[in-house]
């Protein structure tokens, strides 16, 4: 059943109201009929199966007929902050750490980027970045769109990072510690941060500060990811510690 995502707003009482583009998917693309039924989630983890009362250019109407229990979303909330990549990168890592159940993306401008950050393209691209994060946690079956923040320095980022009951980092220096000893070590931590590194990696002045600030170096491995890969992994491995993939 297709998934689709609506402001808390667009649900008063037991009706449903859809606008923007998925107005042109249901009717266009769907073909989709009054009595049709879909899924519908309000962003803030509730989701209904609404059957459809009414399609038009710019809106598509529905009525209730059941509100679903349970969630698809882990108890652990993982931010990413992700080391600006080159190219379309960051494209790959918002919809693919979006089905791997991160809870919010924040793009950080570090010292080895190759990418120079340019504000006067940051509401564009995070618009890119939120609408791919949408159709991604609809194709997931998720009940939250991971959030996408504002890009910051990484001296911006070491300010947020006392709002987090735990920060990782993963680091090709460090050879010892691994992602899972650091998770047992620290029971049931309710949000985590990762800070992933851009190409270059995360300088020495950024991990030295880094630690300052209470994160964690942790290896991943013996093996050296790309930083399009290492997110995804260490949030795939937080999921599994915690019994969020399914064992």
């Amino acid at each position: 059943m297709q998934r689709y995502f609506v402001e808390p707003e667009g649900i008063q009482g037991d009706r449903v109201t859809i606008t923007g583009d998925d107005v042109k998917h249901i009717v266009r693309v769907m073909r989709m009929e009054p009595g049709d039924e879909v899924i519908v989630c309000d962003g803030v983890g509730h989701a209904y199966r609404v059957e459809l009362t009414g399609l038009g250019s710019e809106q598509v109407t529905g009525r209730i007929a059941e509100r679903l229990a349970g969630t698809s979303e882990a108890r652990v909330k993982i931010t990413l902050a992700q080391g600006l990549p080159k190219g379309d990168k960051m494209d790959l890592i918002v919809q693919k750490g979006t089905e791997a159940g991160i809870s919010r993306f924040l793009p950080v401008e570090m010292a080895r980027c190759i990418v120079q950050y340019d504000n006067k393209k940051e509401q564009k691209r995070r618009e890119r970045w939120q609408k791919i994060a949408k159709e991604a946690a609809e194709q997931a079956h998720r009940t939250i769109i991971p959030s996408v923040g504002v890009g910051m320095t990484f001296k911006q980022l070491l300010n947020h990072l006392d709002g987090f009951d735990l920060v990782i980092v993963p680091y090709e220096g460090e050879k010892a510690r691994g992602l899972r000893d650091v998770l047992q070590e620290h029971g049931q931590p309710e949000h985590i941060c990762v800070v992933i590194g851009p190409e270059g990696g995360i300088a020495d002045g950024e991990i030295e500060a880094a630690l300052a600030a209470g994160a964690i170096p942790v290896t991943l491995g013996p093996r050296i990811m790309r930083t399009e890969t290492a997110g995804l992994v260490a949030a795939a491995c937080i999921c599994y510690q915690f019994g969020e993939m399914g064992g």
